[in-house]
């Protein structure tokens, strides 16, 4: 099995281990991971953009002028889409966009997606985010120290401390192992996995 150096926030090693190979050595299938982030992606589309057709704006309930011996083109309504305030032709209407894929489909992708990091080597082990107060400061300095352009950081459980000192910082992210991904584990250059999280992890993934 793969086994990592644990590190604390200071940056000293304080131990190592073992990840289960079924995660991070599992087959990379990249139409997997590509079906999964399409489907992720139109999961979180809102679909209520909504334009109004001729049917359904204000007025226009009586001809305009006369057919004909008027001088001017031949109108029905004002609320044709050849007027201004008139309806919308083709224009979008509120729908969903998601679609659903099997859930084996998922944690196959998941896997591979953990996988690719493990390749590159782009995990790193921390025993524990414990911050004494709340302070985006501390993230930054963690970034430094690490040397890290950005970073997906998973916990096994809830950490106020560390969640609203990352909010502000686009290039951070702090997910529970429930809420892991594949869109974000690829979207983000490194992962960052607590000491307890990697055991919670083997758990919720272990087939």
């Amino acid at each position: 099995m793969p086994s990592y150096d644990v590190y604390d926030l200071d940056k000293s090693s304080v131990g190592s281990v073992e990840i289960n190979s079924d995660l991070l050595e599992y087959p990379i299938k990249e139409h997997l991971l590509h079906t999964v982030v399409t489907w992720q992606l139109a999961r979180s589309r809102s679909g209520t953009a909504s334009t109004k057709t001729r049917g359904e704006v204000r007025g226009g309930g009586a001809k305009p002028w006369k057919q004909k011996n008027m001088g001017r083109a031949r109108h029905g309504s004002i609320r044709s889409p050849l007027w201004r305030k008139g309806g919308v032709t083709f224009g979008p209407k509120p729908r969903d966009w998601s679609f659903n894929i099997p859930k084996k489909i998922r944690r196959q992708a998941l896997k591979g997606a953990l996988s690719i990091k493990h390749g590159d080597g782009k995990i790193l082990v921390i025993k524990e985010f414990n911050l004494s107060r709340i302070e985006t400061k501390q993230i930054e300095e963690f970034l430094r120290k690490f040397e890290l352009d950005d970073a997906l950081i998973l916990l096994s459980q809830e950490n106020e401390n560390l969640e609203l000192s990352a909010r502000n910082i686009k290039s951070v992210k702090v997910l529970k192992v429930e809420g892991l991904n594949v869109y974000d584990v690829l979207r983000f250059d490194s992962l960052v996995i607590t000491e307890d999280a990697i055991q919670r992890l083997e758990e919720v993934y272990k087939n």
